[in-house]
């Protein structure tokens, strides 16, 4: 099928995470259609925190710069013994400087965020009023039977991606089972306008958590209001205005003037489907797939996840740049994030600001902390092997290894400075860990799919026949950070996570490639 003739991909649901995937899918030049129930987009007080990782993501769809001028940037997240106001030791995310270039995380809350992700699509078509009724799978599309403003309609896609929420439609017409748990407990969040700054002076971090075995809170400065994040006994009636406010001044004292701008009261889950797809052509997102409690940010944020994972793998498919296999490792990879990462680490969070047992803390050393709390440290399943973790420990960066997010370090390309995620934005990316002045055997960049970069803390002489192709790292830091030995090649998927390490040999790059896709690797023209 021809470019003109393939059908869009089909997003149901026009939150952030629907929003973010069709960004992905924009991206890499597939044709969609975002399908949203609703007239406008989410005005509700939700998704406070967005983490480093999302970060990059928006980032390579190319929606960070709208995001970043509309938030709120902090470099460290704050922890308060609520009995005696005093901080405990705080994360320091500056500790990842040379990891991302997103070495902080934001507060924006969400009816903010979503239509700076809406304005920055292209290449698609957005619906609004348009729901879904029903669909079909057949053998080379999907139909969807759509309740549009002007009556009933039908929408064939290649594929459909169900980003509808938590009580996903789609997802009841797969027959997805869903457990876990529901937890008694509710969350009540509110935004409420006071001067802690200047006239009520705090000086609180502006994300930051009042830990205590009676009560907790999270308090987080949003760019123009402050939002308190609390637990509701089992049971509990929604309080009234006054009695917000009340509960907000019990953690942070009196001041001469607060005012409430909104509320929404959250129910906890920690709840996963048994299975994500069907027959390659319909896949389950964010909530639709695993409602995880927004501790630690870890709602929104590991639905980005999803968002990052499967976009690159439809795309490299209907390029016929790999067999349908690969739609396989979506589900594979980011099944046991949902299950046991994200909502077993948003557990042990829940459980330290109450100081109860059995708590556990994220990691152990400033930089390891720092590194869990972005997520970062999500090593992905690549092998199908059970080989995944959220949770770093060792107090020095380890070598990386396959599944790790690929550190994103700065080197000199040939036309300047150059970030590893920028390389790999479009396609992946062989990073050869060796010594230019050696001449080392690196493939010419001839496919859209795979390039090859020498990287070396030696420029390459014009006269070596490296200079399209290398990588000056001066200091050897990219090389120190990623930890390999020498003569060592990193394969780098285009979602920025590592699919392989190996010795570099003669067309290493290419089989570990076409390992992974099924298919050889393309060439320019082809």
């Amino acid at each position: 099928m021809s470019a003109d003739q393939q059908l869009p991909i089909a997003v149901v649901g026009a939150g952030p995470i629907g929003l973010t995937t069709a960004l992905g899918l924009a991206h890499y030049g597939v044709p969609f259609v975002l399908l949203e129930e609703d007239a406008v987009l989410s005005s509700d007080t939700k998704a406070g925190t967005t983490l480093t990782r999302t970060l990059e993501i928006w980032d390579r769809y190319g929606a960070v710069e709208g995001i970043l001028a509309a938030a709120l940037r902090i470099d460290e997240i704050g922890d308060i013994d609520r009995a005696t106001n005093t901080p405990r030791a705080s994360v320091q995310l500056a500790e990842l400087v040379n990891d991302t270039q997103f070495p902080f995380v934001i507060n924006l809350p969400q009816q903010t965020m979503e239509p700076i992700l809406e304005a920055a699509l292209t290449g698609g078509t957005v619906l609004k009023q348009h729901r879904l009724d029903s669909f079909e799978v057949l053998d080379d599309r999907v139909v969807l039977t759509v309740d549009t403003p002007d009556g009933v309609r039908q929408i064939e896609a290649s594929h459909l991606l169900a980003c509808d929420g938590g009580r996903s439609k789609v997802r009841d017409a797969l027959g997805a089972t869903v457990t876990g748990e529901t937890l008694p407990e509710r969350y009540m969040l509110i935004d409420v306008v006071v001067d802690l700054d200047v006239s009520n002076a705090r000086d609180y971090p502006y994300l930051a958590y009042f830990s205590d075995r009676s009560e907790w809170m999270v308090l987080i400065r949003q760019p123009n209001c402050w939002r308190f994040l609390f637990p509701l006994a089992s049971g509990a009636e929604k309080p009234g205005e006054e009695d917000m406010l009340v509960k907000v001044k019990q953690f942070i004292g009196e001041v001469d003037r607060i005012e409430l701008l909104g509320s929404v009261v959250y129910n906890v889950h920690h709840r996963v489907a048994d299975h994500w797809s069907a027959e390659r052509k319909v896949f389950l997102m964010g909530d639709a797939a695993h409602l995880i409690t927004p501790m630690w940010a870890l709602g929104l944020n590991t639905g980005a996840l999803d968002a990052s994972n499967l976009p690159w793998r439809l795309a490299w498919v209907l390029r016929g740049w790999a067999s349908p296999e690969l739609l396989d490792g979506y589900e594979q990879e980011q099944r046991p994030v949902a299950i046991n990462g994200s909502g077993e680490m948003a557990e042990a969070a829940r459980k330290y600001m109450s100081h109860q047992r059995g708590a556990v803390t994220a990691a152990g050393s400033d930089w390891a902390t720092a590194y869990t709390r972005t997520l970062l440290g999500v090593r992905l399943d690549v092998a199908g092997e059970g080989d995944w973790s959220m949770v770093m420990t060792s107090a020095e960066p380890p070598a990386v290894r396959a599944g790790d997010r690929a550190p994103d370090l700065a080197l000199q390309g040939p036309a300047g400075r150059q970030t590893i995620h920028g390389l790999c934005r479009e396609s992946f990316v062989a990073l050869y860990f060796t010594d230019v002045r050696r001449r080392p055997a690196v493939p010419l960049n001839d496919s859209p799919a795979l390039k090859h970069y020498a990287v070396s803390r030696w420029d390459a002489p014009l006269d070596s026949g490296l200079r399209d192709r290398s990588l000056f790292d001066p200091g050897s830091i990219a090389t120190s950070r990623y930890g390999v030995p020498a003569e060592t090649v990193v394969l780098v998927r285009p979602d920025g996570h590592i699919a392989a390490v190996a010795p570099m040999g003669d067309g290493v790059a290419e089989e570990l490639y076409t390992g992974i896709t099924g298919r050889p690797v393309p060439r320019e023209g082809l």
